[in-house]
């Protein structure tokens, strides 16, 4: 096998292109962002030559290349080959480059692997390659801090030589031969070393080495061919998987590369795909993520359109009927909501098509929520590669069906290559037989190939093992296909999958919880804003007329879910992607704070109400100080204890809590005087600031080690504690940062404001709080309801989820008593169980504030920040309560009462969202879920008349549902089972409602 792969090396692949000819080559620098062809053609260009460096970081360069292909050159061999300057690293990471014709049409892209383009009948022709500079900031398994992830930091020298660039004429019978071999190479690397099979290739590898002239490779490659056909024609074992090979390129809408990037290299991809769509009849590709088909539309609308007939002929398959393939962990429910109906909204009026599958190869983790949100969307199957990255556990099943916390069930396949990023190579075939668990009973898998990430797709070589593949003696079959197929067939011969209930966590990439408390806090702050624009404005048209701003409401939406994408949200992105992050959620912040206002301006109407006695509005689902849920009225004061002094430090005492304070800055005794028990146990302080090693070993923004909590301290030695009005307030400086604690008792419970001035290298930030608690689980808010999860380690799955998702709360409790943590923008947390200072149990719930990654934003998190945190005892329907209020404080209004809406008799069923239909039809859509986890049985009372009432899927389409048991004059009697989603669609609440874009 050395001889062969020395004479694959350096005779057969040297021989793909016969002869070579020079063309003309200038160049004119765009020295900026992005320009569309028109302005590029009309700039004037400048010769160039190959070998001359070229590219500033994220700058573009135009080639103008000329040349003429000679008569006698065969149709279809003609091509131009072009090295960028590439690194021999993954397509995606790198320069790479769009063909156009004069015309502004797309042709191909050229990126390493794929560096070629088809050139037309002889004759001469011109071309335009618009080529990106991207930086490489990704090397493999470095991490080290990189100043090329911002424009303002990444230099100005030029980062790439032109290497290559030419005329060629392949030869097919060579690049044929050529994967002749690398498909049987592969085999050799795969199949049992004593085996008659590998034997067998390996003779025949041999054969064709000695039939061939090292010195006339493309005279005597057919011969060649003929060496190789008996063992390329044994067909596989009857008992062989099928996989089922469906194109694909998993393009991140940013993450080493800003979303502007990402617009182009949708483009380039999909003129990739389009090519070999007209080559191989058989390939079909299925792409997901409706932004990224937007962004076509608006950027290359030829291209757009090439692709909506492919979509038409099913050579495109949209997929996954999401706006984007979002991380699942962290949006709230509505948002993951609107994923969808975003999404596939989009594919139904654009292609006419609408996705069974949701489609999240690469997020870190997903929901427990996430099956009945995605049933409720009119999904039925759910495909992703990622837990198969799980550092110590591995989920037992590759065919299964994934229940959720309302007992949703999705038929769910994890591909069992363990890549969405394939190359139908012999290695990628072998795990999969190796890892899939079914196979004893099953023989359809799911292969994705093509290159992804950073985009590119399938590549006709790729396409070409595909082909040697459909039934090759040791290889699983290979059958190009497409998603629907493919599940159609798993489904039919796995009729009793087994079943995974709960989430599906992630066993890496735990830091993702808590990198860039920006981009978190803007996602935070913009789905409480959406919900209170599109409840106000819904209000506000429905009792006075006013046009309902639904274009402005879908635009801010949007903004709001392309920055869900699993590497924005999560934090693991360059600096240059959360800057533009931070600044969309700026605008959308600004302009639905104007939506707001207009609708509640319009509710105030002419009254000008109490100027003792001020209104506010109450966009919560459960009434506060007084203010109906989801109305305006005028809210009683809060109860506010005043501290006082106290020993060496302070107390602060209502009629439900009396809160202790000493000099270290932490609270030494949390008492509740109703039922006569201490929070914290005897002898531990809560409210601790720990400050804690963070030095992963690998993929620094994404991962916290639990080794590194080993290393750290306590934050005991504050500079100053005093009264401040109605707080106390520590203040600690630590290495060069600086922290400010206000700690106070308002209406029953602890209010901790955080204000850090962070500028910290590799380090965490907790806050700690020991709980007299005797409990086995502890409870997570999550979308649509909360999730158990054990506190102990009796197992290695236990251990291994040492860092938690939850959203606005947590609960620790035990029969008739428990803490409720609440928060305004932390999603990171741990909660153990440990033996306490009288050597009984306690419970340890932390909050994870702030890291400090270097990789790959160096600056990440530098700079302000701001939390606030709650604590109280009570049960789960008050941690529900106490993250609302975090959230969706009262807002202050003018004029009078406004009665809401709509009502709910029990809180224990939670109003999420209040708004008109997406169809215009001025419909009032009401969503609600049951949130304590029992079965409920409640009366929802509108305020206004309406015709009829249906339960409706998440698209706001008539469903069966036997949650609606009764309905009367503004009244409807519900039945809903644990954590159950129901979406009303009260039609016509008036006779005419009109949308103001």
């Amino acid at each position: 096998m050395q001889r062969v792969r020395r004479f694959t090396r350096f005779r057969l692949q040297p021989a793909v292109y016969r002869e070579t000819r020079p063309v003309e080559i200038a160049m004119w620098q765009v020295g900026g962002e992005p320009v569309p062809f028109a302005e590029a053609a009309s700039r004037t260009f400048h010769p160039f030559a190959v070998g001359t460096a070229w590219g500033r970081p994220w700058d573009t360069v135009w080639f103008e290349v000329r040349g003429d292909v000679p008569a006698e050159w065969p149709a279809g061999e003609a091509e131009l080959v072009v090295d960028l300057g590439f690194t021999g690293e993954q397509p995606g990471f790198q320069a790479e480059a769009t063909a156009y014709r004069l015309d502004g049409s797309i042709v191909k892209a050229i990126e390493p692997f794929n560096a070629w383009v088809p050139l037309p009948e002889p004759g001469p022709f011109r071309l335009l390659l618009e080529a990106a500079a991207n930086p490489m900031i990704q090397v493999p398994y470095e991490y080290e801090p990189t100043p090329l992830g911002d424009a303002a930091t990444a230099g100005d020298a030029p980062i790439y030589r032109l290497v290559r660039l030419e005329l060629a004429r392949r030869d097919p019978v060579v690049w044929e031969l050529l994967q002749d071999v690398v498909t049987l190479d592969g085999l050799v690397d795969v199949l049992p070393r004593d085996g008659a099979r590998r034997a067998r290739i390996v003779d025949a590898l041999e054969r064709m080495v000695d039939a061939m002239d090292p010195h006339d490779v493309r005279g005597t490659a057919a011969v060649g061919r003929e060496a190789l056909a008996d063992v390329l024609a044994a067909p596989a074992a009857s008992s062989a998987l099928r996989v089922r090979a469906v194109g694909h390129a998993h393009i991140d809408c940013a993450w080493l590369w800003p979303t502007r990037e990402t617009v182009r290299k949708v483009a380039r991809t999909f003129a990739n795909v389009l090519d070999l769509i007209e080559r191989d009849p058989g390939f079909v590709f299925a792409a997901s993520s409706a932004q990224q088909y937007a962004w076509l539309q608006q950027s290359q609308p030829q291209l757009f359109e090439r692709v909506r007939a492919a979509v038409a002929a099913g050579r495109i398959h949209p997929v996954g009927g999401m706006w984007v393939e979002s991380d699942t962990n962290m949006p709230g429910g509505e948002a993951l909501v609107r994923q969808f109906v975003m999404g596939k909204r989009f594919f139904l009026e654009e292609f006419g098509v609408e996705s069974d599958e949701v489609w999240l190869p690469d997020s870190f983790g997903y929901s427990a929520a996430l099956p009945q949100i995605a049933k409720a969307a009119g999904a039925r199957y759910f495909v992703t590669q990622k837990p198969s990255w799980n550092e110590t556990n591995r989920i037992p099943y590759s065919t299964f069906q994934w229940e959720g916390i309302d007992g949703s069930r999705l038929f769910t396949h994890l591909p069992p290559a363990d890549t969405y990023n394939s190359d139908l190579g012999a290695p990628d075939l072998a795990r999969t037989e190796r890892t899939f668990s079914e196979k004893g009973r099953a023989r359809e898998v799911l292969g994705l190939f093509g290159w992804g990430d950073g985009g590119g797709g399938p590549t006709r070589e790729m396409l070409a093992q595909a082909a040697r593949k459909r039934d090759l003696e040791g290889s699983p079959r290979v059958e190009l296909s497409d998603p629907h197929a493919f599940f159609v067939a798993a489904e039919a011969e796995l009729p009793d999958p087994p079943v995974w209930v709960g989430e599906m966590y992630l066993e890496l990439h735990r830091g993702t919880l808590v990198s860039q408390q920006k981009t978190k806090r803007g996602n935070r702050h913009s789905e409480a804003l959406l919900r209170q624009a599109e409840l106000w404005a819904a209000t506000a048209t429905i009792l006075r007329g006013t046009p309902y701003p639904a274009e402005a409401l879908r635009d801010a939406w949007r903004t709001a879910l392309l920055q869900q994408f699993h590497d924005i949200l999560p934090g693991s992105s360059i600096a240059w992607v959360h800057q533009d992050a931070e600044a969309a959620y700026e605008r959308v912040a600004a302009r639905l704070g104007e939506l707001i206002e207009e609708a509640l301006t319009a509710l105030a109407g002419d009254g000008a109400g109490d100027p003792a006695a001020p209104s506010a509005a109450n966009a919560g689902p459960l009434p506060v100080r007084g203010v109906p849920a989801m109305g305006i009225g005028v809210p009683t004061p809060p109860s506010v204890a005043v501290p006082r002094a106290h020993g060496d430090g302070f107390v602060l005492e209502d009629a439900g809590l009396r809160v202790e304070i000493d000099s270290r800055g932490v609270l030494t005794s949390i008492r509740d005087l109703v039922a006569g028990r201490e929070v914290l146990p005897r002898g531990m302080s809560g409210a601790v600031l720990q400050l804690l090693r963070d030095t992963p070993r690998e993929w620094d923004a994404w991962d916290i080690n639990e080794e590194d909590q080993r290393s750290g301290r306590e934050l005991l030695d504050p500079v100053d504690v005093r009264i401040d009005g109605d707080a106390v307030v520590v203040r600690h400086e630590f290495g060069e940062s600086a922290l400010a604690l206000q700690v106070r008792l308002v209406d029953g419970r602890v209010d901790l404001a955080f204000d850090v001035d962070w500028h910290e290298t590799q380090k965490l930030l907790k806050v700690a709080f020991p709980l007299d608690v005797r409990a086995e689980r502890a409870a997570s808010e999550i979308q649509f309801g909360h999730l158990h999860r054990p506190i102990h380690r009796n197992t290695s799955w236990d251990a291994a989820r040492f860092e938690t998702v939850a959203h606005r709360w947590i609960h620790v409790g035990e029969p008739g008593w428990g803490v409720a943590i609440a928060n305004d923008v932390v999603y990171g947390h741990d909660v153990r169980t440990l033996e306490g200072p009288t050597g009984r149990p306690m419970a340890v719930a932390r909050l994870s504030l702030l890291r400090a990654p270097l990789y790959p934003d160096p600056g990440a998190d530098q700079g302000r920040h701001t939390f606030t945190v709650s604590l109280r005892p009570g049960g789960i329907p008050e941690a529900i309560e106490d993250g609302y209020r975090q959230s969706l404080p009262l807002r202050p209004a003018r004029g009078g009462t406004v009665e809401p809406l709509v009502a709910v008799s029990d809180p224990a069923v939670v109003v999420e969202a209040v708004k008109l239909a997406e169809d215009g039809g001025g419909d009032l859509v009401v969503r609600l879920y049951e949130a304590h986890g029992d079965r409920s049985s409640v009366s929802l009372t509108t305020s206004i008349d309406w015709e009829s009432v249906v339960a409706a899927d998440l698209l706001e389409r008539a469903i069966d549902s036997e949650a609606i048991s009764a309905v009367s004059a503004r009244r409807v009697e519900l039945a809903l089972h644990p954590f159950e989603i129901l979406t009303l669609r009260f039609r016509a609440p008036r006779a005419a409602v009109k949308e103001n874009p």
